[in-house]
């Protein structure tokens, strides 16, 4: 599994399998944020197989489904709101990490972060999120213009 750390307190990845849990317990992860909805693909597990095995683990684990393309103000306040709420650090994970990545960055954009840090860390990790900070720069915001673009 390729984890790609945003911040201290945040690293995001791609689709996680129960057998990945036991190594994210090792690397220091203390929560999980699902962001891919069950049944968005064939090859992927529910997301009740991933909290077994979180819990297993000592993993405190929450479930935030985000439909690829279509995230909004509300989802990112979701998602902000999760990171204050859980121990840290937290790995956030959806189909390859774009969507988690995205959230991240809106919500950072609502909380005043300048977007040059925004769009430099989310570079650094490997994700562009130029239309996602597009959006968020607009007077309407993505909740009103539909959506954040993002590929995943």
């Amino acid at each position: 599994m390729d984890v790609k750390r945003l911040t201290d307190d945040l690293s995001v990845a791609g689709q996680v399998v129960p057998a990945d849990v036991p190594a994210m317990s090792r690397a220091g992860f203390r929560a999980l944020i699902c962001n891919r909805p069950d049944g968005e693909g064939t090859d992927q597990p529910d997301f009740r197989e991933i909290e077994v095995a979180a819990r297993t683990a000592g993993i405190e684990i929450r479930y935030l489904p985000v439909v690829s393309g279509r995230v909004s103000n509300a989802d990112a306040a979701a998602f902000g709101a999760l990171l204050e709420d859980l121990p840290t650090p937290v790995l956030a994970y959806c189909r390859t990490g774009t969507r988690s990545t995205t959230l991240w960055s809106l919500h950072e954009g609502a909380r005043g972060r300048p977007e040059p840090e925004i769009l430099a860390v989310a570079r650094a990790a490997g994700y562009d999120m130029t239309d996602a900070i597009r959006h968020l720069a607009s007077a309407d915001g993505p909740s009103k213009q539909g959506s954040a673009t993002s590929p995943t």
